[in-house]
């Protein structure tokens, strides 16, 4: 059993080469849920939903989210009505959304509709929310502080950043099951996600961090920035905010106390002492995901960092 932090286009491209030589079946994926949000009357759970369509092979691997494709025609009627569309939403990706609310407003809890979910698209890894309850990712800029999805999209990530805010994560539990899987675990993961909005508002429910702590294994990451630029998403506008160096050094200090060995690309060959200093073990390939071939190559690599 092996458990796996992730959230987000990154962590979908890696899980797509490790389930080419693990048993999806004992993997087990404990997904971001904090930039969950309502749209439109819709429950949507982007990380969920671009990690459940990359591993049923529906995903639109051009934009890199959303469903091969789709077409955006009810997008175009609520334009008509003057509704706010900025959260781009395909057709089919709407039946998603609807599906998940219909069944939230059922009573079933996420955790729950995920599992239901997954087994209509055929996908076999265990997906788990990290908490069925409400957290949200806030990002606090200069006029206010605002949703992350509405930070990254709608307004492009060009505000300054002040502080990033985990609403709700204080008082929120792991998904059931969680934590004994951790503890089960022979060792655990960590995506090339986005180390502040993807994996640290998993860390930031208590009790899984605890649990990482305690479980005394293995923990291996994988770095999310190439040559101090991110592969995808907003993570140097976040880090520089906070005052974080933008480099795959930056991530491995912001790990230092969670990880043993750091997998970092080519590129970045010569921080490889910067981070070892750090007493993190460093191991370096190829981490740029452009085909299977090299996905599979760097879920190997990991997998065998975890082993030793």
């Amino acid at each position: 059993m092996i458990v796996v932090l992730a959230g987000g286009v990154g962590a979908a491209r890696f899980l797509q080469g490790l389930v080419q030589i693990v048993n999806p079946k004992d993997l087990y994926v404990i997904v971001n849920t904090a930039d969950d949000f309502e749209q439109h009357g819709l429950s949507i759970s982007p990380d969920l939903d671009i990690i459940m369509y990359t591993l049923s092979g529906i995903v639109d691997e051009t934009q890199g989210w959303g469903i091969k494709n789709d077409t955006i025609n009810c997008l175009e009627m609520l334009k008509r009505y003057k509704q706010d569309t900025w959260f781009k939403l395909g057709d089919k990706d709407l039946a998603t959304h609807i599906y998940r609310t219909q069944l939230l407003k059922s009573g079933l809890t996420l955790s729950e509709i995920t599992k239901i979910l997954c087994l209509n698209l055929g996908v076999k890894v265990n997906l788990i929310p990290m908490t069925d309850q409400k957290v949200a990712t806030k990002i606090k800029i200069p006029t206010g502080t605002i949703h992350f999805e509405e930070f990254m999209i709608k307004r492009k990530a060009q505000d300054k950043v002040l502080e990033i805010i985990y609403e709700g994560a204080e008082d929120a539990k792991p998904t059931d099951g969680i934590l004994d899987i951790i503890k089960d675990a022979e060792g655990i993961l960590i995506g090339p996600s986005n180390p502040l909005v993807s994996i640290n508002t998993i860390l930031s429910i208590k009790q899984i961090r605890k649990a990482l702590k305690q479980a005394n294994k293995p923990i291996v990451g994988i770095s999310p920035i190439i040559g101090n630029k991110p592969v995808k998403g907003p993570l140097d506008t976040l880090m520089k905010g906070l005052g974080m160096e933008v480099s795959c050094v930056g991530v491995a200090k912001f790990y230092k106390n969670l990880i043993k060995t750091f997998i970092i690309d080519e590129i970045d060959r010569d921080r490889k002492n910067q981070i070892e200093e750090l007493g993190i073990k460093v191991l370096v390939t190829n981490t740029l995901m452009k085909n299977l071939e090299i996905k599979k190559n760097l879920a190997q690599i990991t997998l065998d960092a975890m082993n030793n």
